[in-house]
């Protein structure tokens, strides 16, 4: 193998439990907690449906249980259903600057730990070496700069969290690196044009095919000796790049770095959302004569410059469209994922603000990006008054980071969506428990709710 795949081979078999700090422990669970919850948040989407019946096909005695119905399927369908769940509604978590999301690993890790009858601590050491090779390959691999959509990273997290679950040696752990690597180089279209629902399925399919690389490596299947520095491997395609130290003693752990969302839209809007929250106390909708927001060069080619934006007609579309949700915002007064509604998105009185707004690109911005997370809105009245509204760190942002009430509060809203209220505290209980589990059973007893 290559020495890329041995590093991260090296790395993720010798990790321990012991080896995390406290706070990394924590931030795990409060990530593990912010998935299951939007997990649920979505829990009725039509895709969330589709995935669901995919994974009742097959029924498996001791199989993996799909969140809601409890049902036990093949651990990679499992896997997909939940990840669908959780990524859907674009609420979980985010690296910022096109890092994507690595709890999307999370129900790839759930599934083999569910067969596997894995431990908390078993489940959270997985989890923070996911999240840390995840974090470790979009720094250096820069995939979406090649055209290659972010949840290449996360077949890669999945693998390697699902592996660590496994109990896989290096060579195994390698070889799932491989088996998953070489086949599965997704593309960024799926981010693109008029968005369909694979926008929010993608990352769920990527959890199903690291469950899948680590399950053939651990039945002995071999992968191309060099995915990633061989002629034919990743260098070839995205161009020479060195992973960098991994967190431990002596350098911090990536999920330091994660962002966890105080709005459930696309992570580009959520400093657009808090500026255009600010001038919607400040200027009633029919003074407003024109809107300009003022952003990074990456949250302008991804979410504002396609005409699609100023007239999205799915769910996926709009929140992916800076301009449609600063005009929904300045519109209602308030932000929540009901702005991505079908009713809202042909609403006359936001397709008129949505008219009059301009999303550009500022190079003092894009300079400052991401160090920080800016935006400026500036607003003209009729009467030709200039308001302005700048943020640089939304809540949830690590710089300015949500409290454990308040990813508390923010599964509450989200799992009472489909969760029977009963259920909601005692979920949310057994997943702050989770270091002390023995193992899943006490939070899947809390989200099985029919079936």
């Amino acid at each position: 193998m290559d020495a890329s795949v041995e590093r991260i081979a090296d790395y993720v078999h010798r990790l321990r439990f012991e080896d995390l700090p406290p706070q990394v422990v924590r931030h795990c669970q409060r990530c593990l907690i912010d998935a299951v919850g939007v997990a649920f948040g979505g829990y009725d989407a039509e895709p969330c449906v589709i995935a669901r019946n995919m994974a009742q096909r097959a029924v498996v005695k001791d199989g993996a249980r799909v969140f809601g119905s409890g049902h036990r399927t093949l651990p990679e369908l499992a896997a997909f259903a939940n990840g669908v769940m959780i990524r859907y509604l674009d609420g979980n978590d985010s690296y910022l600057g096109g890092g994507g999301h690595p709890s999307d690993t999370m129900s790839a890790i759930l599934s083999v730990a569910d067969v596997n009858r894995s431990s908390g601590r078993d489940i959270i050491t997985a989890i923070a070496a996911a999240y840390e090779v995840y974090h470790n390959f979009w720094k250096t691999a820069r995939a979406r700069h090649k055209g290659v959509d972010n949840v290449f990273y996360v077949t890669l997290g999945s693998a390697v969290g699902a592996a660590k679950i496994l109990g896989l040696d290096r060579k195994g752990i390698a070889e799932a690196v491989s088996l998953v690597l070489t086949p599965n180089v997704p593309l960024d279209s799926t981010r693109y044009g008029l968005l369909s629902m694979w926008k929010g399925c993608a990352a769920g399919n990527a959890a199903r095919n690291g469950v899948f690389a680590a399950l053939l490596a651990q039945r002995g299947m071999t992968g191309p000796e060099k995915p990633i520095e061989g002629d034919h491997g990743l260098h070839k395609l995205l161009g020479k790049f060195e992973l960098l130290p991994f967190g431990g003693a002596e350098h911090p752990f990536g999920i330091h770095h994660v962002t966890l969302k105080c709005f459930l839209a696309v992570a580009h809007a959520l400093s657009p959302i808090t500026a255009a929250l600010e001038l919607s106390r400040q200027v009633a909708v029919e003074d407003i004569e024109k809107v300009t927001l003022y952003t990074y060069k990456f949250a302008w080619e991804v979410t504002g410059r396609e005409r699609e934006k100023w007239r999205p007609t799915t769910r996926e579309a709009a929140d992916h469209s800076l301009p449609y949700i600063v005009a929904a915002v300045l519109v209602e007064g308030m932000f929540s994922d009901s702005l991505f509604a079908e009713e809202k998105l042909s609403d006359p009185r936001i397709l008129r603000v949505l008219d009059k707004v301009d999303v550009q690109e500022d190079p003092e911005i894009t300079r400052a990006f991401t160090d920080k997370v800016p935006c400026r809105i500036e607003l003209v009245t009729r009467s030709g008054e200039r308001k302005i509204a700048t943020t640089d760190y939304p809540r949830g942002h690590y710089e300015n980071p949500m409290s454990d009430e308040e990813v508390g509060a923010k599964f509450r809203a989200m799992a009472k969506r489909a969760l029977p209220a009963q259920k909601v505290e005692q979920a949310l209980d057994a997943l702050w428990r989770l270091d002390a589990a023995p193992d899943l059973n006490a939070i899947f007893d809390a989200v099985t709710f029919h079936g």
